[in-house]
Parts: C-alpha cells; structure tokens; sequence
C-alpha cells in the first residue's frame, strides 16, 4: 500500500525528500508547507502536489497518512508532539531539539503513543554500514574492540548556517554519536572530547564554535570508538567507519561516481573525487529511510530510529561539551 506523506519544511534537505518520496515506489507526496511560501510553492511546483494552508491543515487532512518534518531544529520538538497528537507517523530530522531539557519533554508528551516516531539518522540504512555492522553482528571480526568513525565536510558551511546549528558536535557529530551507538550495538558510558576552531579561529572565537574534533567513548565492558571531524577536507567529503575486532577488520569507505583509475608516467592510480557531498553520497541510504518508515507504518511497529536513539545521540553530545569544557572524561548519566 502505498502511504501518502506531507513534507513540512521545503528548504533544502525537505526539496530532497519531497523528490525521494516523489520517486518512491512505497510513497506518494501528498502535500508540502514551508513558512516561506515560494519554497513550497517550488517543490510543489516540481513535484505535481498540493500545498498545506498550514501545518495543521496538513496534520488534519484524513488523505495523509504521514509528515516528514524538515524545518528549522527550534520547532521539531513542537511539531513532533503535534503530529503525534493527530495521529500522523512522523519522520523528523535530527537533532530533535538543541535542548536536552526540551526533548526529554517531548518525549514525555508523546509517552504511550502507537504512532510511529522515527528520527533521520539516515546514514544507518547506508549499504555499506550495514553490511559492516551485519559482519560484525555475525562473528566475522570475532568481539569487537573498536569502532572508528571519520567524518569530514568538503567545506565550511555558510556563518548564516554555523549561527543557527547549534555547534558542530549537536549538528555534525550527532550524526557520529548515532552511527557509534549502531555499531557498538552497544551504549557508551563515558565521553572524553577535544575540540577546536583550527580552520576558522577567528570565527570560532566570535561565534563560541569549533571546527575540527575527536571524541573517544568507552562501553561498560570495554569497547571503544574514536571519532574525528572537521568541517573542512580539501580533497572531498570524508566518510569512513571501521570496525576492528579480534578476529579481523571490515570498513566501510568512501564511495566515488566510478572505481576506474589512472596510471601515468607522474601518477599511480588516479581515480575520481569523493561524491561532493551528503545528499550525493547518502542518496541510497535516503531511500531506505523512507522504505524503513512506510515499513513501520504497515506493520505497526517501532520504527529502526526511534526517538530514544534521538535522545541518546544528544545526550553523547551533551557529555562531549561538558568534557571538552572541563578537560576530563565525563559519564554519560551525569547528563541522563
């Protein structure tokens, strides 16, 4: 059955869901809002569907079975809990809110709802990563002993967006603090981080952000990850996990356009750059997350990323900045 989804938010990462629903064989977009009407009226424009009055003419349309939520962070919270409260499964991107205090609310809000709830940590359902933590799963490496998670953006985002974000480790690391939870398949009790404006300093200095980081964590029985970011590589967008075991190693690495390379008197295997950036390089995993959502709405269960691993993320982030604010290793339940 193909399940009819209202896109709320037609910036730029809600236009790209509204096509990959467009394009879905298990969706159909049934309708999209954005505070800013010609946004909307673009993708609509685009896509061939109605435009939403208002939110709560898309949360009261019977014809909708769904909302992606794609809006500013400051009102996921609000309209996760409205949504919920309206009956419509909700796929609302991360981070939930800024604010600890804010999504423990909402998640008290929306205790004891059947209405699925998943949140868009997109890169789990990336082939590769999957595979990974599915060799890992099976015995291929033996116990796991490490996770090591690269992530590194082509390029500094625009000031407008670093004012807004909310600090690399709440938007950009986020996503890492998921991925480290999935393939530790495990939680990590305690978070040491360093963290410095090392490409931008004066703008880091000015706007109290950071640039360039590395967290290690550790589970209650040992296991641990690393994960490094930078807003800045020069030679391409940087998505690498490896998971490194007693018995062996899988990685899942970069991914190019091609595998054909190069070789010349001044050069040895020459290959292609990276895929520029995220929506490139995570379309497959972009798809799945809408699969895996229509999925948990057809069968009624608990979607793959659920708001707890929402909070969770961002309790690991939360642990982080404390650390990196008092220099030491911090528990995870000092901000649980």
């Amino acid at each position: 059955m193909v399940r009819k989804i209202a896109v709320l938010g037609c910036g730029r990462i809600g236009a790209m869901h509204a096509e990959n629903i467009h394009r879905h064989e298990k969706a159909e977009l049934a309708a999209v809002f954005d505070v800013h009407a010609p946004s909307a009226e673009a993708v609509a424009g685009k896509f061939g569907c109605k435009i939403a009055a208002s939110v709560d003419d898309a949360l009261s349309d019977s014809g909708i079975d769904a909302v992606l939520v794609a809006t500013t962070t400051d009102t996921h919270a609000d309209l996760i809990e409205a949504a919920v409260a309206a009956g419509k499964a909700v796929l609302c991107e991360k981070p939930i809110d800024l604010s600890l205090e804010r999504v423990n609310r909402c998640a008290a809000a929306i205790a004891g709802s059947d209405v699925p709830v998943q949140i868009g940590f997109n890169r789990r359902f990336d082939p590769g990563h999957r595979a990974a933590r599915q060799a890992m799963l099976d015995g291929e490496i033996g116990d796991l002993h490490q996770v090591i998670i690269t992530s590194r953006d082509p390029g500094m985002p625009p000031r407008s967006y670093i004012e807004s974000a909310g600090g690399l480790l709440r938007d950009m690391t986020i996503h890492d603090f998921d991925l480290a939870r999935y393939m530790l398949n495990d939680e990590p009790v305690e978070v040491y981080a360093v963290a410095d404006a090392l490409i931008d300093p004066a703008l880091g200095r000015e706007l109290d952000d950071v640039d360039t980081a590395m967290i290690i964590m550790r589970t209650a029985d040992g296991k641990m990850c690393h994960i490094n970011n930078s807003r800045t590589a020069s030679y391409g967008y940087d998505q690498r996990i490896e998971l490194l075991g007693r018995d062996g190693m899988v990685l899942s690495d970069n991914r190019k356009p091609h595998e054909m390379r190069r070789y010349t008197a001044k050069s040895t295997e020459v290959s292609e750059p990276y895929l520029h950036f995220f929506i490139e390089r995570y379309q497959q995993s972009f798809n799945a997350e809408i699969s895996a959502f229509v999925d948990a709405i057809e069968a009624g269960t608990p979607t793959e990323v659920t708001f707890e691993d929402g909070r969770r993320a961002l309790m690991l982030a939360e642990a982080a900045y404390i650390s990196r604010a008092e220099g030491r290793a911090v528990r995870v339940d000092e901000v649980g």
